[in-house]
């Protein structure tokens, strides 16, 4: 059984928390785009844990874990990332933790360019909100077929040497003419490329074949995502995006199992809208600064991997809508419900008013520049849910507005998250 756990809107959704707990009811977790870029923050029984790359199922001793070929991996800081869950208590071997042969990897000099180019372009207000950990670089010289893969690490020759220096050579055109940075040392880059070679030669394999068989042979798959929906390279809010497919039906091609096919695709989104980086974000126009600071502060809405205060807003009915057509879930997760339980009222984007016309659809380009929220507020229920295990157990306006959420983006909800532990939530039947 292959199921994607996927983000219906900009990221932060809470996906690392749902992926922990849903992986106990399966055998493999595979992380499949991305990097470094982002977090998932998981709280369980043995603490708080801050995942940039490794699979959030690496909290359970019972689950392997991977990571795919569609992602991008910075050995450098995947090392620390392990050592950091060691001294917590997690355990980290081969035997539940592959890394694929066929996964890109981010250079030193990619982290480098993206905070050259960052600063280069805020000098016009032009950037574009980037956590600077090379991720856009790293994929796109992937393209260029200007990059090494972590398998090229295992076999690090003569004819590996000599592709890190054609590289170097291009890279440093770009460094030194346009930056005027220092140039790359190619015995620089080679040393650490023979460290890491030390580090990861027991992890890297050709995940493809492992997923392949676990799937042939009756293994249930978890594919996890980083980021959201709107995020996506292709069908997200383009520049202001992540440099990859998040969306689920990508997941067996990064994973490395391109003729195998979902069976489940879960979407997560937040009872709430919540925002990093830079780019149209038309719910946060619907509250004041005092209303978006007081949700921020109750939803402690700061980026796991780079502590930035996020953008919030009301639930987006349109942009959720949306998400949820692109991941194709067929049920959702909804996160932070417990947030709200501050409110008096809690208002909801229900529509978007773009060019005096009020829309359903979610726009693109100019036309979501220009949009404004149309706002529905709903009765708060102004109590602690944080204990409720049972949909019974919820207040009648928080049922409500539930399945208000189901009935706008044309999803059931099968999953709420009503509290930060491990065992904070309820299934709704």
């Amino acid at each position: 059984m292959l199921t994607a756990i996927t983000g219906i809107n900009w990221g932060d959704e809470g996906k690392g928390r749902m992926v922990d707990l849903l992986s106990r009811e399966y055998d493999i977790v595979v992380r499949y785009q991305g990097g470094n870029n982002a977090g998932h923050t998981v709280v369980n029984e043995n603490g708080k844990f801050i995942l940039n790359l490794l699979p959030s199922g690496i909290l359970r001793p019972e689950v392997v874990c991977v990571m795919g070929n569609g992602m991008v991996i910075d050995p450098a800081h995947l090392e620390k990332e392990i050592a950091t869950l060691r001294e917590q208590g997690v355990v980290i071997d081969p035997s539940h933790l592959k890394i694929s042969d066929r996964a890109t990897i981010c250079m030193p000099y990619h982290v480098q360019e993206d905070g050259l180019e960052e600063d280069r372009l805020s000098k016009s207000g032009s950037q574009f909100g980037s956590t600077r950990r090379g991720i856009a670089y790293s994929y796109g010289d992937k393209f260029m077929k200007k990059t090494l893969r972590m398998g090229d690490l295992l076999h690090l020759d003569d004819s590996v040497k000599h592709r890190l220096q054609t590289m170097i050579e291009w890279k440093n055109l770009t460094l030194e003419r346009i930056y005027g940075e220092k140039p790359v040392d190619l015995e620089e880059m080679w040393a650490w490329c023979q460290h890491y070679a030390e580090v990861f030669r027991d992890y890297i394999c050709d995940t493809g074949a492992y997923l392949a068989h676990a799937d042939d042979s009756g293994k249930k798959i978890l594919f996890e995502a980083q980021l959201g929906a709107l995020r996506d390279i292709d069908f997200g809010i383009y520049p202001f995006t992540s440099s990859s497919n998040v969306i689920g039906s990508y997941a067996p091609i990064g994973a490395g199992i391109p003729g195998h096919k979902l069976d489940l695709s879960i979407g997560i989104m937040k009872a709430y809208s919540s925002c990093v980086g830079e780019g149209p974000f038309t719910a946060e126009l619907a509250m004041t600064e005092e209303e978006k600071h007081a949700l921020r502060e109750s939803g402690h809405e700061y980026g796991a991997a780079t502590g930035r205060p996020r953008r919030v807003g009301p639930f987006d009915a349109v942009a959720s809508r949306y998400g949820v057509e692109c991941q194709g879930a067929d049920i959702l997760a909804l996160t932070l419900l417990d947030v709200l339980d501050y409110m008096d009222e809690i208002p909801v984007v229900e529509k978007y008013l773009v060019n005096g016309q009020e829309t359903t659809r979610f726009p693109m380009g100019g036309d979501l520049d220009r949009a404004m929220p149309v706002v529905k507020k709903m009765p708060g229920w102004k109590c602690d849910i944080t204990k409720c295990r049972r949909w019974a157990d919820l207040p009648q306006e928080a049922k409500d507005y539930i399945e208000y959420l189901e009935k706008a983006v044309g999803c059931p909800i099968r999953y709420i998250s009503v509290g930060a532990d491990r065992e904070a939530y309820l299934v709704k039947e």
